[in-house]
């Protein structure tokens, strides 16, 4: 009896131990298949892992002299074959038509006549406050010319409040806008960065209370303006704005939870300059590409790292001892790369001085992507190639960096304010991008109460359909 038990203990003990020597193989498995799952990322979305066979030989035409940009006449310079988009002119869309990255619309006939009925026939209603208005100064158009990194948001509110869009009649409107402003409200000491959370908040129960407009549609055919990286963070008060209302806010990014695209809107921040954009023609571009401004992400602790000291690729941190201007008109390329947010005045500041903008910031929504081919005159870059930087440049060819020169001296107009606005600039392009998101409207469903009382019960936005 006592010898069965002392096998029976054995066995079982063998067991119990090659199951438990087992239970430490299980983390090694998972951690060596997320390896391979981070590899195998890296290499899909990544050039650096693209092998030389896998490339493609480009002709480069020396007209540009002793220039680094250009190497002599019938030299090979070797290009990855996934140059990030790169404009070669014709290439395949998805369904297999050919698409124009020589043009800088999608579609310029249809743009062009969409925007003749949208300034024809596009109203909006602004929730209307008086001068005496306790938050005035946050609700009501600045009294000045905006200027700054955040001038976007307050040009734009000045303009549409004085322009041919704004109705007095509620049921003709196809928009409703709400007037506040983050930029405002931060640097109100009554509200400050920590109280805007509680004062969006307060506004839309105000509203919703003292108006039918915003619980017909729960807020999907509203819109309020941000520029300032605060305000992705103001509406986590305001569900129903973040997940219902049009957002139209400079940081754009679709890794955000709160910024939903195609609902929402990117709102391009420009730095205003006075007068018309210098005379192009005078420039020397002598330098293969520029960056400057300071060290807050990982990002452009990258670009320092690698090109700090490089002699073609300017990278510069902290104050600039030459003009910001003449940096810009003496560059080819020149570079936004993601700081603190995914947006700066960088874009816009390139295609003023007429340079051809470098995008080195992943998930970016970029403005007016609606309506503007980005490909033709721009390069976008991920932050994993930051080490082939100069070997993606090098490999744009003079025809096809004169293409998207070209390109950039087309566009820029939009990407300028006016206190008086001019047709197709800035302020039309965003109308033009609200016009295009007035039928996106949730039409809540409605069932009896529970209780038959004679009333009528809508569901909250998450039950919408």
């Amino acid at each position: 009896m006592a010898r069965s038990f002392f096998i029976l203990y054995h066995f079982s003990g063998r067991r119990f131990s090659d199951s438990f020597r087992g239970f430490f193989f299980i983390p090694t498995i998972l951690a060596l298949i997320t390896s391979l799952f981070i590899l195998f990322y890296i290499s899909s979305t990544s050039n650096l892992f693209t092998h030389p066979q896998e490339t493609h030989l480009q002709v480069l035409k020396s007209a540009l002299g002793s220039s680094a940009f250009s190497p002599p006449s019938h030299q090979f310079m070797r290009v990855p074959a996934e140059t990030p988009h790169l404009s070669r002119g014709f290439e395949f869309n998805t369904k297999g038509n050919y698409v124009n990255n020589k043009e800088v619309f999608h579609d310029r006939n249809l743009f062009v006549e969409n925007y003749k009925e949208m300034n024809r026939s596009f109203k909006i209603y602004c929730y209307p406050h008086k001068r005496d208005d306790p938050f005035a100064n946050a609700l009501l158009p600045v009294d000045f010319e905006p200027g700054g990194n955040y001038a976007s948001e307050s040009y734009f509110k000045k303009v549409l409040m004085k322009s041919h869009f704004i109705t007095k009649d509620p049921s003709k409107a196809d928009l409703f806008f709400l007037p506040f402003s983050i930029a405002r409200l931060r640097h109100d000491p009554r509200v400050g960065v920590g109280g805007i959370q509680d004062f969006i908040r307060d506004y839309i129960f105000n509203i919703s209370q003292n108006y039918p407009y915003w619980n017909q549609t729960g807020g999907a055919d509203h819109f309020y303006v941000a520029c300032h990286s605060i305000g992705r963070s103001a509406m986590e008060k305001a569900d129903e704005v973040k997940l219902n209302a049009i957002q139209v806010v400079c940081s754009s990014s679709y890794f955000l939870s709160g910024y939903i695209a195609h609902k929402d809107a990117s709102l391009p921040q420009i730095w205003p300059r006075q007068g018309d954009p210098p005379d192009l023609a005078l420039s020397e571009r002598k330098k293969l590409a520029f960056f400057a401004g300071s060290i807050n992400s990982p990002v452009r602790e990258r670009l320092l790292q690698v090109w700090r000291n490089d002699s073609e690729i300017s990278v510069h941190f902290g104050r600039l001892t030459t003009p910001y201007a003449d940096e810009l008109l003496g560059s080819k390329f020149c570079l936004h790369v993601k700081g603190f947010e995914i947006n700066t005045a960088r874009i816009a500041d390139s295609l003023y001085y007429g340079c051809v903008p470098v995008i080195i910031a992943n998930h970016y929504d970029l403005p007016f992507a609606d309506i503007l081919n980005w490909k033709s005159f721009s390069i976008v870059v991920a932050t994993l190639d930051i080490p082939l930087l100069k070997q993606v440049l090098k490999g744009i060819s003079l025809n096809e960096y004169l293409m998207l020169q070209s390109n950039v001296l087309k566009v820029r107009n939009h990407f300028q304010w006016h206190v008086s606005p001019v047709d197709y600039d800035a302020f039309y392009m965003v109308m033009y991008e609200l016009w295009l998101r007035r039928s996106s409207v949730r039409v809540p469903l409605i069932v009896l109460n529970a209780n038959f009382k004679g009333k009528m019960k809508c569901f909250t936005p998450s039950s919408w359909i």
